[in-house]
């Protein structure tokens, strides 16, 4: 994994969590695990990996990630066994 996509993902498991990561960053480390994502309604985002699909809402207007959603992807990759 590049290491931009590891730092991401860092500061995705950091403690305490940030509110600081922008959306735009956890859909490329999403495509980087072989995710496809598709643009739903609205501002929602369906994205496909680990055999299922999540269904996001890309934040707006600030490009950060809230910390209860950072929370939920969080607890989505490490019950799939993707940790830094």
């Amino acid at each position: 994994m590049k290491q931009k996509y590891q730092r991401t993902l860092e500061l995705i498991f950091a403690r305490s969590t940030s509110a600081n990561i922008r959306w735009s960053e956890i859909e490329a480390l999403f495509r980087e695990l072989g995710a496809m994502i598709e643009e739903r309604e609205g501002s929602r985002v369906s994205i496909y990996l680990f055999g299922v699909v999540r269904v996001f809402h890309r934040p707006h207007p600030s490009p950060n990630v809230d910390k209860g959603a950072l929370t939920t992807i969080r607890k989505w990759l490490a019950a799939n066994g993707v940790e830094p």
